[in-house]
């Protein structure tokens, strides 16, 4: 199984990463992506980026180095209705809405409260990824997850730096072979991401798809196997 696309990683921009899209894209052609998607945490986040980034990002070349590139942000779940800190962003400008659970702008709450601020953020048409549904701190009811992730098309991510070794998020392993089981019985895309903050991490994959192969889970599901499959699953809801 080769992955050929990583569609979260965080520039410089994102107040707490280091590296910037010229040196991510550059990292991207030497290890064979052919796609990345920058998704820079929204205006929610300390020190996160200010709402005229993304309206800006027209700017930023569709190629670098050969890979394409893919504007996008990692939208910050404000409360338990799932509503987002994108209120002054045009969304369908961008190719990449990652809708995640972030501490700093939301408490973690019951099992029940927070998969329902995940599910209620997947009825905004624009988000196409779920980050880092892992963290044993925020307990999801993956069953109820999933359920909407079929009826919404939304890709449900695997998180590499989750499962990372240091990593401050609880549980990710265990709580991935428990989604990949629902997602398989259910026939529910999945994608696999770096969540980079350096640029040496971009494409990084290694811990999740051991977990995937441990699992059997089949490559057909995973999104970012090929560049068309990966489009046509990120613009499955866009008019």
């Amino acid at each position: 199984m080769k992955l050929i696309a990583d569609c979260h990683f965080h520039t410089v921009n994102s107040g707490h990463a280091y590296s910037t899209l010229t040196e991510y894209a550059k990292e991207a052609s030497q290890k064979g992506l052919e796609l990345i998607g920058m998704t820079d945490h929204g205006p929610a986040m300390p020190g996160g980026p200010i709402t005229f980034h993304f309206d800006n990002l027209r700017v930023v070349p569709s190629h670098l180095f050969g890979v394409e590139i893919l504007k996008g942000i990692e939208a910050n779940i404000l409360d338990y209705d799932g509503n987002l800190d994108t209120d002054r962003i045009d969304l369908s400008s961008l190719d990449v809405v990652i809708s995640s659970f972030h501490g700093p702008c939301i408490a973690s709450s019951t099992k029940k409260e927070n998969t329902k601020a995940i599910i209620k953020s997947m009825e905004n048409e624009f988000v196409n990824i779920i980050g880092h549904p892992d963290d044993s701190r925020v307990p999801l009811d993956y069953s109820e997850l999933v359920k909407a992730a079929a009826d919404t098309g939304v890709l449900l991510e695997m998180n590499n730096s989750s499962l990372k070794p240091g990593s401050y998020r609880l549980g990710a392993a265990a709580n991935y072979e428990v989604l990949l089981e629902e997602c398989y019985k259910n026939n529910v895309y999945i994608i696999v991401n770096s969540d980079a903050h350096f640029h040496a991490d971009i494409g990084s994959s290694s811990e999740a798809v051991e977990i995937i192969k441990k699992m059997g889970f089949p490559e057909k599901l995973i999104a970012n196997t090929s560049v068309d499959k990966l489009k046509q699953r990120l613009n499955i809801r866009r008019r």
